[in-house]
């Protein structure tokens, strides 16, 4: 099977974290992806020792982009080709000669993204930036971290890859199904500041429905409930309960020994919270966390334990539906969604030459 994307053609011009992203998502699923990278004396990343996911299953090509016949290349590339993926800052790619303007003269239906921490326009357009102080701006770092401690960044997993490539991959193909329809191609402005303040979607809803304080720590999903938050267990590792809804919390609280307890009643008091954490973490401290799988694995507490990253690919459960998957040796996670009707090619970290 070629894939969902089988006949996609995307230029990709080489960069770091998102841009590659949206590019590994549209070319895991089959799309063809050309990488444009300037060239380089050392060895290429993926023929070497080191290399990255984010770069698997593309085609390769180095030009130098001061170079007049390389601009010329692009352009006639361009011509048939479904979109670009670009994530300069603002204007570079204009003084390149490829801005939006001249690549939609070319090819009237090529959808042009563009990847930045804070957008095309406004004030702080040109400013550098990283994850954090996009996630930061977007009102979504405060909602992460402990009651009465600073704020808790998730890696660069919010900004760079969820609001940044996610929304990106989504916006290009958005941008290819409205120009096959219509003819006309167009822009893609992805902000990761605009992509993280979309992924806060219901939190906001929450904010506006007044059953979210705002501030970090005291809420129903953000470590606030003794039944939404990570227990350290007796052999320093640590298990993950999830249990809202009234039935499932009932379950937990049997599996726990607590259901005769009355503190326990009253689960959506939240004045009661801090005291039953402190309840349930030193409970949670007297097992090992195998010992807590052992109870409540296979039940619907809403519960699992908190792998490592070279735990995951082992847990039964992963290793069975193949969400994990190896190259030479090499562990990273298989492509998806999975298209059940077309299948994602098996990802290759090699890249080949056009």
């Amino acid at each position: 099977m070629a894939g969902a994307l089988e006949g996609l053609t995307v230029l990709e011009f080489a960069g770091l974290g998102p841009a590659p992203f949206a590019g590994m998502m549209l070319a895991d699923h089959g799309a063809r992806v050309i990488r444009i990278e300037r060239p380089s004396p050392a060895e290429r990343v993926g023929d070497s020792g080191e290399r990255d996911i984010l770069n698997r299953n593309r085609e390769l090509l180095e030009l130098n982009l001061k170079d007049p016949a390389a601009i010329a290349q692009i352009r006639a590339l361009v011509k048939e080709a479904d979109a670009i993926i670009e994530g300069f800052r603002p204007g570079v790619m204009e003084r390149l000669g490829l801005g939006p303007d001249v690549l939609l003269a070319d090819n009237p239906k090529l959808v042009y993204g563009r990847m930045t921490g804070w957008g095309q326009d406004g004030p702080m357009a040109p400013l550098a930036g990283h994850d954090i102080n996009y996630i930061a701006l977007s009102g979504a770092l405060h909602s992460f971290g402990q009651a009465g401690g600073k704020p808790q960044f998730p890696v660069n997993l919010v900004g760079d890859f969820g609001g940044g490539g996610m929304v990106l991959a989504f916006g290009v193909m958005a941008g290819v199904f409205s120009a096959q329809r219509s003819g006309k191609g167009q822009v893609i402005d992805c902000a990761m500041v605009d992509g993280a303040a979309i992924l806060s979607a219901m939190t906001y809803t929450f904010l506006g429905n007044g059953t979210w304080k705002d501030e970090r720590g005291v809420n129903l999903l953000d470590g606030g409930a003794h039944f939404y938050d990570t227990y350290e267990t007796s052999d320093g590792k640590y298990i993950s309960l999830g249990s809202i809804e009234p039935q499932f919390y009932t379950l937990l609280l049997e599996k726990t020994g607590l259901d005769a307890d009355p503190e326990f009643a009253e689960q959506m008091d939240a004045t009661k919270w801090p005291h039953l954490k402190n309840r349930i973490a030193a409970l949670i401290l007297t097992k090992t966390r195998d010992e807590w799988c052992a109870i409540m694995d296979g039940t619907d507490i809403c519960f699992a334990p908190v792998l490592s990253l070279l735990e995951a690919p082992k847990h039964p459960h992963n290793a069975a539906r193949g969400t994990f998957i190896e190259e030479d040796g090499f562990l990273m996670p298989g492509p998806a969604p999975r298209f059940l009707g077309t299948p994602a090619p098996v990802p290759s970290l090699k890249g080949r030459g056009v």
